[in-house]
């Protein structure tokens, strides 16, 4: 639990409420230990993060913590703790989690804590398992694929069948 002061400095204040801002635009977190990651590496994993439409930030621990609290979200208290960045996402937590885990493989010193998605806490593991998955964009893709092909192939029958009647036509 968070530490409150009875009088917080107007720019704590103000941080606290910076920090609950930033963190109330965004559904999903998965919160990770970048301890180990040099400047190009942070840039790198961070830009990979934004083309999947989320957003890495590091955050005063306390600030977060009382952010997370006030918008009535105690359980993600246990992975603010050491060097921490949130990767904030809007949808498609898997997507931006299999970015985090395929970083990994080319920088070890990344460890990713958990996270917090669609209102349940995942821990490591189970956000691992999640970001093997399929994206929602794919899901929708392989779903009207295996819609269209029955579909397809009905076209193609027939319009076979109008070719064989139009040919048979043409040389009666």
């Amino acid at each position: 639990m968070a530490v409150v002061a009875k009088k917080l400095q107007p720019a704590k204040t103000a941080a606290i409420e910076e920090a609950k801002k930033i963190l109330g635009e965004y559904a999903n977190y998965v919160f990770v230990d970048y301890r180990g990651l040099t400047v190009e590496q942070i840039t790198k994993l961070r830009d990979q993060l934004r083309e999947k439409g989320s957003q890495l930030k590091v955050f005063k621990n306390n600030f977060a913590r009382v952010a997370f609290e006030e918008m009535q979200n105690t359980q993600v208290a246990e992975y603010l703790s050491g060097p921490t960045a949130i990767a904030m996402i809007k949808e498609d937590a898997n997507e931006s989690a299999k970015v985090l885990f395929d970083f990994i493989k080319d920088a070890p010193t990344l460890a990713v804590k958990g996270a917090w998605v669609d209102g349940e806490l995942y821990d490591q593991a189970k956000i691992e398992a999640l970001s093997k998955l399929p994206g929602k964009k794919q899901l929708i893709a392989m779903l009207m694929s295996a819609i269209n092909g029955p579909a397809r192939k009905l076209a193609g029958t027939l319009q076979a069948y109008v070719e064989k009647l139009e040919k048979e036509g043409a040389s009666a």
